[in-house]
């Protein structure tokens, strides 16, 4: 990481939070200089933090306590991070994650994303640009939530294409479309902007809530998994075109 801490004391008790009340983050992570670095840094923001170092003890933190994010490390020990974050998405847990990745484990960020994982940061990175992306992450949550609730009957049809707003649901033509948190809240907003172009750096700011030079490519694998999904084949799109040398835009019919 590019900020290490000049010392490290044993993990105390993870529930003791010296009286804040805040956003709760859960931290699984197996290295103990960084779980320690993480929570140090996260506490600094006023989060309260967990920290456990696998995925069976991850599983049963998330399974039993209100959590607003996840901060999960792919390398784990046992039931890696990968595993978890399926049993995670197969329990209809629907808590945000932010992955951590060895900078060489590209196919492991991509099976991540694709099993719901909302975003990612690679080792090594500043802690600075941790705590943006968490603070990020957790104010596209509650963004959502808020919208949720105010459109509490809402539903958008577009063709054969339906969006249960409230439930978070998906179908085309009746039948049901699986998507991750992302896919879903990247459909949404280009269904609720029919005919608009964005740019990919409009997107990430828009979806991700933060703009980023380099993570344009976050943007594209999405746009390339949720084609996949909702696409009758391959090549023809209906919903979302691209629009060369500026991005992209959700049909306007």
């Amino acid at each position: 990481m590019n900020q290490q801490a000049q010392s490290l004391s044993p993990q105390g008790k993870d529930n003791q939070y010296c009286g804040l009340d805040n956003k709760r983050i859960l931290v699984v992570e197996d290295d103990p200089d960084i779980s320690h670095l993480l929570k140090i840094h996260l506490r600094d923001n006023a989060y309260q933090v967990d920290v456990v170092n696998n995925g069976i003890d991850g599983l049963n933190r998330a399974s039993k306590h209100d959590y607003q994010l996840i901060v999960l490390d792919l390398m784990l020990p046992g039931r890696g991070g990968l595993q978890l974050c399926r049993n995670l998405r197969s329990r209809s847990i629907t808590i945000p994650i932010l992955m951590l990745t060895a900078k060489s484990s590209e196919l492991d960020r991509v099976l991540g994303l694709e099993l719901g994982a909302d975003d990612y940061l690679t080792k090594p990175f500043s802690i600075l640009e941790l705590q943006a992306r968490v603070r990020a992450i957790l104010r596209r949550s509650e963004l959502t939530a808020q919208q949720g609730a105010d459109e509490a009957d809402a539903s958008i049809e577009l063709q054969s294409l339906s969006i249960d707003v409230a439930r978070r649901n998906v179908s085309i033509a009746g039948q049901p479309i699986e998507l991750t948190a992302k896919e879903f809240d990247l459909l949404l907003f280009f269904a609720r902007n029919p005919g608009r172009v964005f740019s990919r750096g409009q997107l990430l700011d828009q979806v991700w809530g933060y703009s980023h030079n380099g993570y344009e490519h976050t943007v594209n694998s999405h746009i390339n998994r949720l084609r996949k999904k909702i696409e009758r084949a391959p090549g023809q799109n209906r919903y979302i075109e691209t629009v060369w040398g500026v991005g992209y835009r959700f049909h306007e019919d």
